[in-house]
Formats: C-alpha cells, sequence, structure tokens
C-alpha cells in the first residue's frame, strides 16, 4: 500500500544530469520538498535497450513513490524517451491511478514554436534518446512543418562525469558532433540539447555553433512547465509538501555521487544509498 499523506515531489534521472533540471525547478519554485534519486549504479541509460530502461525506470518509479511522493518527473531523456509512455500507460492505472509520472522530452518540444524561425531544428542526444526517434516523433505531432535531424553524442555523458567536460579533448567531440549535425542541415537554426548532462558543455557548444543557432536547455522549460502544471492541476499540488527542502538519493556510494552532484549544482550537498 503507498502512502496517502503528502510529500515531496520526486526528480528520477539514470545519473547527474537531471540534477541541472532540479537546480531550475528549486530556483522557480523553492517552496516545495523534492527528492532527487539517481541510477548512477547502473548509468548511463543512453546505450541499453528500450526494455532494460523501462524496467530500470518503473523501478526507481516505485521507489519514490514508496517514498511518499506522489508526482514524479523523469529528468531524463532516454528515460523519457524509452519508459514514460508504457509506465503513464500500462503501470500507473495498477499502481496509483491519482499519481503522476511527467517527462522532459514534451516540454521541450512545446517551446520549439516560439524560438526557430525557419522550422529547421537539429537534436544532440545520447545514442538512446536519438535511436528512439522520439523527438523527431513528438516535433512532427506538434509542428508536422519542421524538419528535425539529429546526431547521436556517445562521448559528452563520459567527458562530463569523467569530469572532462572542460579539457581540450572534449573540444574535438563537440567540434565532431556539432559539425555532423550542420552537415545534414546547413539551415539549422535551433538546437535541442536533448540530454541533461549537455549544459556542463554550454560554453564549448556555444563557441563552436558560433551564433548559427539557437540553442536550447532544458532545465528552465521543465521547470516554467512544472509550475504550469502544478497551476492547472490543484488537486496535485495540495500533495505535494511545502518545506523547501531537498533529499539526494543514490544507488552507487553516497560519496563518490556527492563528489560529482556538486559540480552540477555549485553547492555542497549530502546524500543517502538507497537500493532498487
Amino acid at each position: 500500500m503507498l502512502p496517502s499523506s503528502p510529500g515531496a515531489i520526486g526528480v528520477f534521472d539514470s545519473g547527474y544530469g537531471g540534477l541541472t533540471i532540479l537546480r531550475e525547478m528549486r530556483k522557480l519554485l523553492p517552496e516545495y520538498d523534492y527528492m532527487y534519486l539517481g541510477d548512477n549504479a547502473r548509468a548511463p541509460y543512453g546505450t541499453r535497450s528500450f526494455d532494460v530502461v523501462y524496467q530500470f525506470t518503473l523501478e526507481a518509479v516505485k521507489s519514490l513513490f514508496e517514498r511518499g511522493c506522489h508526482l514524479v518527473v523523469l529528468a531524463c531523456n532516454t528515460a523519457s524517451a524509452k519508459a514514460l509512455r508504457s509506465i503513464q500507460q500500462k503501470d500507473l492505472p495498477g499502481l496509483d491511478s491519482s499519481r503522476r509520472v511527467l517527462g522532459v522530452v514534451i516540454p521541450t518540444v512545446e517551446a520549439l514554436g516560439g524560438i526557430t524561425k525557419n522550422g529547421n531544428i537539429g537534436v544532440l542526444g545520447t545514442p538512446g534518446t536519438i535511436s528512439s526517434g522520439t523527438y523527431d516523433i513528438e516535433i512532427a505531432k506538434f509542428f508536422p512543418q519542421y524538419r528535425t535531424v539529429s546526431v547521436a553524442c556517445p562521448m559528452w555523458v563520459p567527458l562530463v562525469e569523467n569530469k572532462e567536460f572542460d579539457s581540450p579533448g572534449a573540444d574535438y567531440f563537440v567540434e565532431k558532433y556539432v559539425e555532423e549535425l550542420f552537415a545534414q542541415e546547413p539551415d539549422i537554426d535551433t538546437i535541442v540539447l536533448g540530454c541533461t548532462h549537455y549544459p556542463l558543455l554550454i560554453d564549448k557548444i556555444s563557441r563552436q555553433v558560433a551564433g548559427r543557432a539557437a540553442i536550447v536547455t532544458q532545465g528552465e522549460l521543465v521547470a516554467v512547465s512544472l509550475k504550469d502544471y502544478l497551476h492547472r492541476h490543484p488537486e496535485m499540488d495540495a500533495k505535494c509538501t511545502k518545506n523547501g527542502t531537498c533529499t539526494y538519493l543514490t544507488t552507487e556510494n553516497p560519496v563518490k555521487f556527492t563528489e560529482l552532484a556538486e559540480i552540477f549544482l555549485d553547492a555542497p550537498i549530502a546524500a543517502n544509498h538507497v537500493t532498487l
């Protein structure tokens, strides 16, 4: 039996990238309580199959529900692309039909209409997100007149998680993937960073793009979308506690998690270990 009393807003990511989403949520909605869960022991998800990502993500969602969350945000593009729809349609009715799981892809796609001028969209993401075709599908649903091209960036997450995002070696891989994108469509005017790790590479990406296109990061867009969601659903807002706290959970060693998490958050934290 899941707890029925109000609880924190759950934020899930396969690793650390979702912390860039959490940071913007807390900036825009500081009064709420948050519970961040990183499945760092099994990260990265980007190269895993649909079935494995779905199973791992479902385990994490159940864990957050059991810890009192009524609303969970999948702050991970791979989980949003490969698991969100299945969890919403297949699992929520059996777990608790009053609880909700949201993702990061739709808020990102919805914002494109106010950014692009010519409808040529580029997407940079993990191999899992790109191979899923989720951005292509969702952009076509919202904006059938747009053209979307995508490039997988398998080296960017390892660069970030090994603290090499500021190194000269990162320049090579930033140039490689950005230029692959423009080679497909030179008239791209908007680039979606379809992975929550990528904001840590934003300076290098911006220099490589060099004003050729607007760069869309997700944190602020998802935070604004969450605020709007809670405003439109007061019954869910009432189930979210508001003491301004944040709890950090990881399936990895908490000392290791904390060391890298503080780079993403630019603030000291304490984390606890959990098993899924």
